[in-house]
């Protein structure tokens, strides 16, 4: 492993297109979770010029179309679009398409007899965790996601005025001794409104950069490395900017690039899909295991394969080169923690709808709320590997 190196991340906000289609694709998640916590739904959703498409399959509660349909512009209006381009109003045209689970994957999946409920898909998940900041995440998407997330907070409040929803962040950070010694250069791109300047834009982002890094990462950053909308004006964004997909920023999603992604994405999907469902059990026994403080870091993959219960393998890695560490803390996991779909779902209480305010800002790194939302954040279990 490296020591000393140059790593970027990059975050983007509830407002970019393909995180418009996040949103939305949970939204119908915790609508069918909200009548039914055992409902089935993959949703995927389409966004262009005032235009909202939603495709995929469902089993559960039958949800009246209008209500999804006011949803979804409830879901926009939240995100803050009222342009001419998009917008939460009738301009915005919606269409549904969302029809029955198929039978087949029904039958491999259900719990019958004496088998237990199996995976919803083969896969690989990753988690992750580290001791560069105190969520235990790498350091460049943690700063990347906290500045655009209070952008966003302070435009809905009202405290910042002339920025718009679509933006982007991005961070180099230098490590040295495999640790972040001085963040090197940022990148900020926002759409604006039509009466607001470049230098204006600037002047209203700096604060966020040092409200967002710390001082002593921040410290020896030339300001000829911070780059705000580099390209110049940014007045057409979000979906009547660029076409939006679910499903498109699982880097975002996760760790920025310092980890590997096993390739699912996670919005749309309800928690029997081991795509979603594993990867956060597997963020859940990674970030345990470093908040034991056996290791500095730790990543961990799960293996499935669809209507198949139990996990195909459990890797540990806790890049210490000690393989009797690894193996005993596989060993562990695999006596204290049922990594069965339906045991994921009962240890971290998947199955209640709180999956919206997962969809934007990172899935990793938050901080578990009373509504059961970001559990596998918790380390509640760190004991397990202390011992």
């Amino acid at each position: 492993m490296k020591k000393n190196f140059l790593f970027t991340s990059e975050s983007v906000s509830e407002g970019h297109p393909d995180k418009v289609c996040d949103r939305i694709s949970d939204m119908v998640v915790d609508s069918f979770l909200a009548n039914e916590p055992q409902a089935r739904v993959a949703c995927e959703t389409l966004t262009t010029t005032n235009k909202v498409v939603l495709a995929g399959e469902v089993r559960g509660p039958e949800l009246n179309q209008e209500e999804l349909i006011s949803k979804v512009r409830e879901c926009i209006k939240d995100i803050g679009y009222d342009q001419d381009g998009f917008s939460w109003k009738e301009q915005t045209k919606i269409e549904t398409h969302l029809h029955s689970q198929s039978a087949d994957i029904a039958m491999g999946v259900d719990s019958a007899g004496n088998k237990d409920e199996g995976a919803g898909d083969q896969g690989i998940m990753f988690g992750y965790a580290c001791n560069e900041t105190d969520v235990l995440m790498p350091a460049p998407i943690h700063y990347s996601h906290k500045i655009l997330r209070l952008m966003a907070e302070d435009r809905k409040s009202g405290k910042l005025h002339g920025i718009e929803p679509d933006s982007k962040s991005q961070i180099t950070i230098e490590y040295k001794d495999g640790m972040p010694a001085a963040v090197t250069s940022v990148v900020i791109s926002t759409q604006h409104s039509k009466d607001v300047n470049l230098s204006q834009v600037k002047e209203l982002c700096m604060p966020y950069i040092d409200r967002s890094i710390p001082k002593h990462l921040l410290g020896s950053l030339d300001e000829k490395e911070i780059y705000i909308n580099p390209t110049g004006n940014f007045v057409i964004g979000g979906p009547d900017g660029d076409s939006g997909l679910t499903g498109r920023k699982i880097i975002v999603d996760t760790y920025g690039g310092a980890a590997p992604h096993g390739g699912g994405a996670f919005s749309g999907k309800d928690p029997t899909k081991v795509d979603r469902s594993a990867a956060y059990a597997s963020r859940y026994l990674a970030k345990n295991v470093v908040a034991s403080k056996i290791a500095d870091k730790c990543l961990i993959q799960l293996a499935y394969a669809i209507g198949v219960s139990k996990p195909l393998s459990i890797y540990v890695d806790l890049f210490d080169n000690d393989e009797e560490k690894n193996l005993h803390v596989e060993k562990l996991i695999k006596e204290n923690f049922d990594l069965s779909p339906r045991g994921i779902r009962e240890m971290l209480g998947l199955n209640r709808p709180i999956y919206q305010k997962t969809a934007a800002y990172g899935h990793f790194g938050r901080v578990p709320e009373e509504d059961g939302s970001f559990s596998w954040e918790k380390t509640d279990k760190s004991s397990v590997f202390s011992k």
